[in-house]
């Protein structure tokens, strides 16, 4: 097959990053892999999508490393969605905040006219457009969420910070990666007009209860067709531990990722998200826990897989890949009787 992987862009995407690892999986199993940045993306005059991307052929590469960054000194190539067979969006929006604002939303509505098409779009572009900020989580069971309220209103905020025995979190409705997450508590209330203040700036403020467990960070579960991930009876999960004094646990915010063995809380969280992951055609999502509760869900760009690859000796990406491949052969089967979104999660 030919799939295609949407990177926010050339410059910035690095070698040990998940999609480089899901492309070098592809690659190896003989299929031919495009990286293309969202900039290169376009509409040509017959309706179809256009991009600009690199890709390499039959070479041999002992890893990720020597393969990507080969694939980063190639010439950009023109491909056209005719030509694909898989288009899997894997940047992410919040990168492109106040940076590059014409980026944000540019994946999933040129994902959306290759859907049209007739090419398999990973995850369901609509859907993502409807998860392109941190409202798409209020969508789930309240029972899975920490008490939440999103809001411009300074009042509203301060006295949800009474009723949380002064302690909660602060963060952006927009935004991903621990950008601009505070815990606010007796000892910084001076500041909380002042943080609300830089927080409105960007949009709606979230505010969320402050869950004790999280000193220890959280946990990500990668689930694939609405499943938890699991390859040779090892789940892809992992801990992220926080840095020292940051409430942070993103990896590349500071946080240690850790073994952690699968529990019968986590596997009843998982199966709580399933439903509406599979109805929106969510194939490849990371959610992360605390304690009970879920604290985010990305559906966007999950990164991790590679560490877990790494920390537990065990190849996450070949399966991801094998359940493309299956969806595909479903799609020469059906052709247009299968929906996007339902085939995205068989």
């Amino acid at each position: 097959m030919k799939i295609g992987f949407i990177i926010n862009d050339h410059a910035t995407e690095k070698w040990n990053y998940t999609t480089p690892a899901l492309g070098y999986a592809a690659y190896k199993r003989g299929h031919e892999v495009f990286f293309i940045g969202v900039g290169e993306l376009s509409y040509a005059s017959k309706g179809h999508l256009s991009v600009r991307c690199k890709t390499i052929k039959d070479r041999t590469f002992k890893g990720e490393e020597t393969y990507f960054k080969a694939v980063q000194k190639e010439e950009f190539v023109n491909v056209s969605s005719k030509e694909l067979d898989v288009l899997f969006l894997r940047n992410n929006p919040a990168d492109e905040i106040n940076e590059r604002d014409w980026a944000y939303n540019a994946a999933f509505i040129f994902g959306e006219i290759a859907m049209r098409n007739g090419v398999l779009v990973l995850n369901h572009p609509s859907s993502l457009a409807g998860a392109v900020n941190k409202m798409y989580f209020q969508h789930f069971p309240e029972i899975l969420r920490p008490k939440t309220i999103i809001t411009r209103d300074h009042n509203e905020i301060k006295e949800f910070f009474k009723e949380q025995k002064q302690k909660m979190i602060l963060k952006p409705l927009q935004g991903s990666g621990g950008t601009n997450v505070f815990m606010m508590d007796k000892k910084n209330e001076h500041n909380l007009s002042q943080t609300i203040d830089a927080i409105c700036r960007d949009g709606f403020v979230i505010a969320q209860e402050y869950l004790t467990e999280a000193k220890g960070g959280d946990t990500r579960l990668f689930l694939m067709n609405g499943e938890p991930l699991k390859v040779d009876g090892q789940y892809a999960l992992m801990q992220r531990v926080n840095a020292s004094g940051d409430i942070r646990s993103n990896i590349h915010a500071g946080g240690k990722p850790e073994k952690v063995k699968m529990t019968d809380q986590i596997m009843e969280l998982a199966d709580i998200v399933r439903p509406k992951l599979v109805q929106d055609g969510m194939f490849l999502v990371g959610i992360d826990i605390v304690g009970s509760k879920l604290m985010e869900i990305n559906v966007f760009s999950p990164g991790g897989l590679n560490v877990m690859g790494q920390m537990y000796d065990t190849d996450f990406a070949t399966p991801v890949i094998q359940s493309i491949e299956r969806k595909v052969y479903y799609r020469s089967m059906y052709g247009d009787y299968l929906y996007n979104s339902r085939l995205a999660t068989l």
